[in-house]
């Protein structure tokens, strides 16, 4: 790591794609990651993969992590990886959380999203895994 990537936060967009109305866990999750040092953009309820791809591209962020609780999450997810490839947002981390059956976690890794976080991961294995993995832009 060299002096460039401690004094530039890892900037990480958290997002609640789809129609899934509980955000008690985005908003615990964002507020830890502040506290491991990381810059957190929270972009609210309801979010379109178009809308959440935006935000990272305007906000030039090295993460984007979802939160799913819809049931929703095979039809949102890729596409947001998608959309973000098309966008040449290649070197943005995908990630996941939420209550994701582990038979479909294969399914979205193959789709795009590096990883997936499911419930009782603590926000410090969270922040690791961003640290060791998020390809710095800046």
């Amino acid at each position: 790591m060299t002096d460039a990537d401690r004094s530039t936060p890892i900037r990480v967009l958290i997002a609640k794609p789809g129609l899934d109305g509980h955000d008690r866990g985005a908003k615990v999750l964002a507020r830890g990651l502040r506290d491991e040092g990381f810059e957190v953009i929270y972009t609210g309820l309801r979010q379109t993969p178009e809308m959440i791809v935006d935000a990272a591209e305007q906000e030039d962020v090295d993460v984007i992590g979802m939160s799913i609780l819809s049931g929703a999450h095979m039809a949102l997810l890729p596409r947001v990886a998608e959309l973000a490839r098309e966008r040449g947002l290649d070197d943005v981390l995908i990630a996941a959380g939420g209550i994701i059956p582990d038979a479909d976690v294969a399914k979205l890794k193959g789709a795009g999203i590096a990883e997936v976080f499911g419930p009782g991961t603590s926000i410090g294995q969270i922040a690791r895994y961003f640290r060791e993995n998020a390809r710095r832009q800046r």
